[in-house]
């Protein structure tokens, strides 16, 4: 199975990462991960926990925060690593996921820069024809952020909003996180979240649009 890569940016709600990767080892997939320098300061912010530049530390860190000590691959990457395997459009991959997503990473996405890794290895997607799918989060939207988001989905982006859905009947922080975690996988075919999915039956009275 081709690896998938995940990028994590500086944008706040890390916990949607934490549950994606959870959910991708638990089903034996290889991940790549490459954190940008934005993302370190806001888990700190978030967490008051500072996570390891080492790449095998993190590695390590990353499997603790999502409670999967052995299951699956996990790799990671220096965000100033640009001459990693990610960084190729030679190695295979089966896309990549940005989650959560920034407005200043979609901005250098959208204008083809390559600053780090992360960067770098999302504009591998485009340019290679593969799944790019992000989860921005961020709001109110300003125009410009509509605009950038606009000329990524117009390149063949996914944009998969952080939004959660109610239909689930959600109880935890964790159900509502996990809907936009799952929603987000669907866009690579990847049916590895428990999700109580629209089953339809809604009643519709008489006379409603």
């Amino acid at each position: 199975m081709k690896p998938l890569t995940l990028g994590i940016s500086g944008a706040s709600g890390l916990i949607y990462a934490v549950r994606a990767i959870k959910y991708l080892l638990s089903a034996d997939y290889t991940l790549d991960i490459v954190a940008s320098k934005a993302a370190y300061m806001v888990w700190q912010a978030e967490h008051n926990i500072r996570m390891p530049p080492d790449p095998e530390e993190q590695a390590i860190f990353w499997r603790e925060q999502a409670g999967n000590p052995s299951q699956g691959v996990l790799r990671c990457h220096r965000w100033g690593d640009v001459g990693a395997t990610i960084a190729s459009g030679s190695f295979p991959t089966l896309g990549m996921l940005v989650i959560p997503c920034s407005m200043s990473t979609v901005a250098k996405i959208a204008q083809g820069l390559s600053s780090d890794l992360l960067e770098r290895a999302a504009d591998v997607q485009l340019k290679e024809g593969r799944k790019l799918v992000l989860v921005p989060r961020e709001t109110p939207l300003s125009v410009i952020h509509l605009r950038n988001l606009t000329t990524l989905a117009e390149a063949g982006t996914r944009i998969v909003p952080a939004i959660p859905a109610w239909y689930h009947h959600p109880q935890t922080i964790e159900d509502l996180v996990d809907f936009v975690v799952a929603r987000a996988l669907d866009q690579f075919e990847i049916d590895c979240v428990p999700l109580q999915r629209w089953q339809g039956g809604m009643n519709q009275g008489k006379g409603e649009d």
